[in-house]
């Protein structure tokens, strides 16, 4: 049989991470929030015989968001390109993938969640 596409994906891993323009964002950090979603070219090994080389696995999104996010950059815009990129790269069956990063309680000086980015981006 031949491969199907499906769309996989964790939400909001909670990371803690020192990101942000201001120095004081780089010093105290703050909580974020990471969503990766993917476009996964699935095996029949995968969906016929239960067998994870046919996939994408989850654990290696989670190492990949772990990996980046722990590298400080000012912009979330530039965080989650890297994210992006590195998905594409170490998961070959991904096709296509989004990555929305949250920044918790920014300092705007107004009440606010969060802000976020969402970069998408495709093989």
């Amino acid at each position: 049989m031949s491969n199907r596409q499906i769309e996989i994906g964790v939400n909001r891993i909670k990371v803690y991470a020192r990101h942000g323009v201001s120095p004081q964002e780089r010093t105290v950090g703050a909580d974020f929030y990471v969503t990766v979603s993917a476009l996964v070219d699935v095996e029949a090994s995968a969906w016929q015989d239960d067998q994870l080389e046919g996939t994408a696995d989850y654990s290696r999104f989670v190492n990949i968001v772990r990996r980046e996010m722990a590298i400080p950059s000012n912009l979330l815009e530039h965080v989650a390109a890297r994210i992006v990129s590195a998905v594409l790269r170490d998961c070959p069956l991904v096709q296509k993938a989004s990555v929305t990063i949250e920044k918790e309680n920014p300092p705007l000086g107004v009440r606010c969640d969060s802000v976020c980015v969402k970069v998408e981006q495709t093989r």
